[in-house]
């Protein structure tokens, strides 16, 4: 089947992963854990976070996890709020994090345009700090849908955001494709019916994809050789 429209993941997809979200998590520990090094230890190994490396592990709920549930985890370490204020302040944070675009986006989101494709972004991260983020990379009107896990279509792996998406932009399932970094993206793709492309900017490897994906590639810059296959 053609694909006429294409649905984003953001962290590890539009933007680097490690790039973008190793050092804001260090600077996001640090803050929490108010010079408590007992704490920031027990917070980093909650999240699978490398103090030492000042890097995730690929093992790390953070990759595709919602701000919710990140939060969740945090709590019992986060004794001076209350779980909401903290999933509230780890959206704020996400949204003025320093981004590092797995390629040029502007001209990369242009060139799908210009063939005609409708584009959409789904992510686990608040809607709040997709709109920011794509708002601060200057890209934002390029998508015809943002959603995030707060926007009442329901969260990745669970088919039904991607359905949202379809919905909204009146192209069907089976001519769209979700491209994303981690099994979450790929297993919500599967459940929607949609065509899965893998992209190797998140923390996961070739190997972990591949069995879920049509076809894993380096980053987001290959999809218009591989839509010229």
């Amino acid at each position: 089947m053609p694909v006429d429209a294409f649905l984003f993941d953001k962290d590890g997809t539009l933007f680097d992963f490690a790039a973008t979200w190793n050092s804001w998590a260090a600077d996001m520990l640090t803050e929490l854990c108010q010079g408590d090094q007992a704490r920031i230890e027990a917070m980093a190994d909650a999240v699978s976070f490398d103090l030492e490396q000042q890097a995730f592990r690929a093992d790390s709920l953070v990759i595709a996890g919602t701000n919710g549930e990140v939060a969740a985890v945090l709590a019992p370490f986060v004794t001076q709020v209350e779980e909401t204020e903290l999933e509230r302040f780890l959206a704020q944070s996400a949204a003025t994090a320093a981004l590092s675009e797995a390629v040029p986006l502007a001209d990369f989101l242009d060139g799908l345009l210009a063939r005609g494709k409708v584009l959409g972004v789904m992510t686990n991260d608040a809607e709040i700090s997709a709109i920011s983020q794509l708002e601060r990379s200057g890209v934002l009107d390029r998508f015809a849908f943002v959603a995030g896990f707060d926007s009442g279509h329901g969260a990745k792996p669970d088919a039904d955001p991607l359905l949202a998406f379809c919905a909204a932009t009146g192209v069907a399932p089976q001519n769209t494709a979700m491209v994303g970094d981690s099994l979450h993206d790929l297993i919500a793709g599967a459940a929607a019916g949609m065509t899965r492309i893998g992209v190797l900017t998140g923390m996961a490897e070739h190997s972990d994809l591949a069995p879920h994906a049509d076809v894993v590639l380096p980053h987001i810059g290959h999809i218009p050789d591989w839509l010229d296959r």
